[in-house]
């Protein structure tokens, strides 16, 4: 009986020395605010449902060889009719290493799969703080990292400003 070909694995044809890699070194919440501005009003019996806007931007930065740091900013605005019931800003940080990267792939790597690293934390630290402010946890929506960074390049490419993408109307659970 005849053996099947086999297929080599992925990345067979690099060498462990000159592979792609991508490290985590550390990660950090680099600024964080709550406001409750309404404060006991909010918690009264009968209160309207916050229409609630998040929005998303990603940045990043050399900060060495090798090294780069980026930024997940979330902006979470919740508004009951005009009067604002909380507003929430984050900016998540991380610092990567990354080895043998081609610099084709350099861009969509730190401005994809980096904040899609770093985001289950920064979720995570929202849910919390809308909590602590008397609020139910805010649960954000995954987000599609992938589809922001190709918004992002067409922006550019169309010569428009980039702002920062609205995402969903999560609500709080």
């Amino acid at each position: 009986m005849a053996e099947a070909p086999q297929t080599p694995p992925p990345g067979a044809g690099a060498t462990p020395g000159n592979a792609p890699r991508l490290m985590v070194q550390t990660q950090y919440i680099k600024d964080l605010s709550f406001e409750n501005p309404r404060g006991p009003a909010s918690a009264e019996p009968g209160q309207t449902r916050p229409e609630i806007q998040v929005r998303v931007d990603v940045r990043a930065q050399a900060a060495g060889t090798d090294r780069y740091e980026v930024s997940l900013q979330l902006h979470v605005d919740a508004k009951a009719g005009e009067e604002t019931t909380f507003m929430l800003e984050l900016t998540y940080g991380g610092l990567f290493v990354m080895q043998n990267v081609p610099q084709e792939s350099l861009q969509a790597i730190l401005l994809v799969e980096c904040p899609r690293l770093l985001f289950p934390f920064a979720r995570r630290i929202v849910a919390d703080a809308t909590r602590d402010g008397g609020f139910p946890p805010l649960m954000i929506d995954p987000i599609d990292f992938a589809a922001l960074y190709r918004r992002r390049q067409q922006s550019q490419a169309e010569g428009r400003p980039v702002d920062s993408p609205v995402v969903g109307d999560p609500r709080p659970n």
